[in-house]
């Protein structure tokens, strides 16, 4: 199986494609998951969307909008609106807390250290 990041951008505007692909694949969507991390002395967040894998090719995406919603004390719009995603899908949000993107010589590490973290945890299949 091939599971691979596919990058909508930080999530300032990115977010509604990310939403429009939630709303778009609820019937292949498994999970919502929002990572958090601090990055330049902010608490900031990804969110991604995790869906089932292909039914040929055996092709796992996972969308992402990577380290771009500042996470405050009151959710913001950003925030509210995937949580809004979430709840009319029918999921709960996956909160992981991890290291930012920038302990990382490339984004490709960044991504494969995120795979590993989700297999681990079960949220995606292992390689088979």
């Amino acid at each position: 199986m091939i599971q691979r990041f596919i990058e909508l951008g930080e999530g300032y505007s990115d977010i509604y494609e990310l939403l429009e692909i939630v709303k778009s694949n609820k019937h292949r969507l498994a999970h919502l998951i929002m990572l958090r991390t601090v990055k330049e002395d902010r608490q900031v967040a990804s969110f991604v969307a995790v869906l089932h894998p292909t039914a040929e090719g055996n092709f796992q995406p996972l969308y992402v909008c990577r380290e771009g919603i500042v996470l405050k004390q009151n959710d913001s719009k950003r925030v509210k609106l995937f949580k809004r995603a979430a709840e009319e899908a029918g999921k709960e949000i996956v909160v992981l807390d991890v290291k930012p993107s920038t302990t990382f010589p490339e984004t490709a590490l960044y991504y494969q250290h995120l795979i590993g973290i989700l297999r681990m945890n079960r949220f995606i299949p292992p390689m088979q």
